[in-house]
């Protein structure tokens, strides 16, 4: 709730500058008989140039869940510091009032993530690493991407990837002398 607070009470004046964003959002690592469920929150900055809309730097905290099991599923923790980017979307409609539309669009995020968990079922060890190739559909500042992510370790799996995303644009106050 506090998260969503700082996000509403920030100034609408100042949200268009292109300052910072902060994201959050759920991650979902679909498997046979087990799954990786976790809360993602960072930091992105918007770019101006080159293929990159946007780049982030974020953390996601999650657990392994057995899904095979109907009580007592959670095997384990998860943590793991997240470097994503972002395209530009590609407007595929519009919907809203003439003076404000809201955009709908497709992108890509290529994001990379070293993970290190505790009671892991992978079965590829601890420290481990994660590439994703993941489409989204954005509708404003939501976004739900998925696509598949390969993780490497002592072992290579490649598995479904599901995410929800949000963006908060932060407020970027003017200086004063």
């Amino acid at each position: 709730m506090l998260i969503g607070l700082a996000g509403l009470s920030t100034p609408l004046a100042a949200q268009g500058t292109g300052g910072g964003l902060l994201t959050v959002g759920l991650a979902y690592t679909v498997g046979s008989g087990w799954q990786i469920q976790g809360f993602d929150v960072g930091y992105g900055r918007a770019l101006r140039s080159g293929p990159f809309a946007v780049v982030s730097l974020g953390a996601r905290l999650g657990e392994f869940i057995d899904q095979g099991a109907i009580v007592g599923g959670s095997q384990g923790f998860v943590f793991g510091p997240t470097l994503a980017a972002r395209t530009r979307a590609l407007t595929i409609g519009e919907f809203g009032s003439d003076s404000a539309p809201s955009h709908m669009g497709l992108d890509l995020t290529v994001e990379t993530t070293g993970y290190v968990g505790a009671h892991s079922p992978l079965g590829i060890g601890s420290p481990w690493g994660g590439v994703s190739a993941l489409v989204g559909l954005r509708v404003g500042n939501f976004g739900l991407v998925f696509g598949p992510t390969a993780f490497f370790g002592t072992a290579t799996l490649v598995r479904p990837f599901l995410g929800v995303r949000f963006d908060v644009p932060l407020a970027r106050r003017e200086r004063r002398p």
